[in-house]
């Protein structure tokens, strides 16, 4: 199974082909993958009846066998789901790659891109650093779909400077989304220090949201792989250490998988998933991962058919939902 190179991904013209080279990559893997069947999909056809949606007619089945027929799926709820970019400063650091901002956007791309396929509504929140949050409400239709990729794409080419603040997002989506259960989507760094964060994720779970938090980090972070005397500048703040790596190095990786294992603490316990994305992983089988996880998540089964699509193939669900039809 191959994937594309994230900075061979960055290559490609438009935000909307990549978002769509991910999707298509991932469900290439799913298929392949000893998971698939787990996604939330049709579970039969049925021959076409007055009163049934049009838009459920499978019109593959209709080239093959010159009668109309439509999906009966086993939940047909329509799905919200906010997506929550960070574009604090933290983010816009790149070691040998692409920078975290630019691979937390295109996953974030690719996710809006598989639910609005899907017909499911989503919203983009953008936060951190000095500017305002950016916000666009949820809808499903194709003219959104352009619209937010054009966000995140403008999102992802700016750089900015200031602190994550996440718990003043996660504050606001429990806002925007009370009046409806939903999938929530956090794409950061999770470099911020507040202690409410375990708190407000616990928050949108008893709200009975489906929350996942995606921790994007560099390789360079992960491992502090620099060698001689380097200064070190924060891109939050004012802060500078001039420093030996080879020094720290030790002291530097505890700390780190200190503040790993409390990130991952602090989802597990609010029954929140975790993913930790190093930037140099393809986006692709991020994606994949993520799919899978949710489709084992919802308790879904499938029941596929020669006759569809990839993108109709499969179902993003969320645990306690149902998803609603391609």
């Amino acid at each position: 199974m191959r994937f594309l190179d994230p900075i061979a991904l960055s290559r490609l013209g438009t935000m909307t082909l990549r978002a769509r080279t991910i999707v298509e990559g991932a469900l290439s893997g799913l298929h392949r993958s000893p998971h698939h069947g787990s996604s939330v999909e049709f579970a039969e056809h049925k021959e076409y009846s007055p009163g049934d949606e049009i838009r459920h007619i499978d019109w593959k089945a209709y080239g093959k066998f010159d009668r109309y027929y439509v999906k009966r799926f086993e939940e047909e709820t329509e799905l919200t789901a906010y997506v929550l970019l960070d574009r604090s400063g933290s983010m816009t650091y790149r070691g040998d790659g692409i920078s975290k901002l630019e691979y937390a956007a295109y996953l974030t791309a690719a996710l809006a891109y598989l639910l609005i396929r899907q017909q499911d509504r989503v919203g983009l929140l953008a936060f951190g650093g000095a500017k305002e949050p950016e916000y666009m409400p949820p809808r499903a239709h194709a003219a959104h779909l352009h619209d937010l990729m054009a966000a995140i794409e403008r999102v992802a080419a700016s750089a900015t400077e200031g602190e994550t603040s996440l718990a003043k997002v996660l504050d606001r989506v429990a806002e925007l989304a009370r009046r409806r259960k939903s999938l929530i989507v956090l794409c950061s760094d999770m470099f911020d220090r507040s202690p409410e964060i375990p708190k407000l994720l616990r928050r949108l779970r008893v709200m009975r949201h489906d929350v996942a938090v995606v921790q994007v980090l560099d390789e360079h972070e992960l491992t502090l792989p620099f060698e001689g005397v380097t200064l070190f500048q924060s891109l939050e703040d004012d802060r500078r250490l001039l420093v030996d790596p080879r020094a720290i190095r030790h002291a530097y990786l505890k700390e780190l998988r200190a503040f790993l294992d409390r990130t991952r603490s602090a989802c597990t316990e609010g029954d929140v998933e975790y993913f930790l994305v190093p930037t140099t992983r393809p986006l692709e089988r991020t994606l994949l991962d993520f799919l899978i996880s949710r489709s084992s998540r919802a308790g879904a089964r499938v029941k596929g058919s020669p006759s569809s699509s990839p993108v109709d193939e499969f179902r993003l669900g969320t645990a306690g939902h149902g998803a609603g039809a391609p």
